[in-house]
């Protein structure tokens, strides 16, 4: 009869131990807004809906690898750059970024002044190396 009870106590810790072990914070980071490589991985821009607001947003900046996975990267930045326009001077916007409880996933907050298209430069310094890399995105 013991062997039973400590056969049976053995399967459930294992159950728990399985259990915690595979619990996995996921952010859901919405729509994408646009993706861009940076380095050997690539970067995504995604909100709820699926756009960036000219104003203040709030959005999510995702590092991955070649097979999906979110990578942590340490250090990153964002800012969005507009070049002058005619009487309009140059805007740098830069982003607020926050990490959460998915390494590789951060929580960004902006302030882009004005509709329109801008330059999104990014870059990353730690853990998985350094890049950078620009891209178009527009702010509805």
């Amino acid at each position: 009869m013991s062997k039973y009870i400590l056969a049976f106590s053995l399967l459930v810790l294992l159950l728990i131990v399985a259990a915690c072990g595979s619990k996995t914070s996921s952010v859901d980071t919405g729509k994408v807004i646009k993706s861009a490589p940076i380095g050997n991985l690539t970067v995504t821009l995604s909100s709820p809906s699926g756009q960036i607001k000219h104003g203040s947003d709030e959005f999510f900046v995702t590092f991955k690898d070649s097979s999906g996975k979110p990578v942590d990267v340490g250090a990153a930045s964002l800012t969005f750059h507009m070049p002058q326009m005619a009487s309009m001077p140059v805007m740098n916007d830069p982003a607020t970024l926050t990490t959460t409880d998915t390494p590789g996933v951060y929580r960004a907050k902006a302030n882009t002044e004005v509709a329109g298209e801008w330059q999104a430069q990014v870059s990353f310094e730690g853990p998985a190396g350094k890049g950078q890399t620009s891209f178009s995105v527009t702010a509805q």
